[in-house]
């Protein structure tokens, strides 16, 4: 068996009672972020919710590819914590944690970031960060 390269693991999938198929899959990690109207609760949650499950859809994950999701949320975001809202979407057993983003003057406000680990089998080009709503202009590089 040729070696595993450096950032990336070889997991085993039986594929028939005739044997097993090896597939490669490599530790990617995701990026997004997203805009909130308001400080509350409910915005927070519903915009996080909305974040998570976006980049997870537009990736094509399953739940057992998700390794674990680091959140950041702007100093006037102070509601909810943005992993409260992703643990209300079923990712209560995915390891979440939040941090605060950095405050600069000129920085976009109201806006929770997301940096998610996972197992992919896309190479770099065919995987999508998602920015949405007012956060759409932090990485005008990318498509919407």
């Amino acid at each position: 068996m040729k070696p595993v390269r450096a950032g990336s693991v070889t997991i085993q999938r039986q594929a028939d009672d005739a044997g097993a198929t090896i597939e490669s899959v490599r530790l990617r990690a995701l990026r997004g972020a997203i805009t909130c109207k308001e400080n509350t609760k409910a915005e927070i949650d519903v915009q996080t919710q909305r974040l998570v499950s976006e980049i997870i859809s537009r990736n094509e994950l399953d739940h057992d590819d998700l390794v674990s999701v680091i959140f950041t949320a702007t100093d006037d975001l102070t509601a909810e914590f943005p992993a409260a809202g992703a643990r209300a979407i079923g990712l209560g057993d995915v390891p979440l944690i939040c941090a605060r983003e950095l405050s600069v003057d000129h920085g976009m406000k109201f806006v929770v970031r997301v940096l998610l680990h996972c197992y992919s089998d896309r190479e770099l080009s065919d995987l999508h960060h998602v920015y949405l709503d007012g956060a759409r202009a932090l990485r005008d590089d990318l498509p919407a």
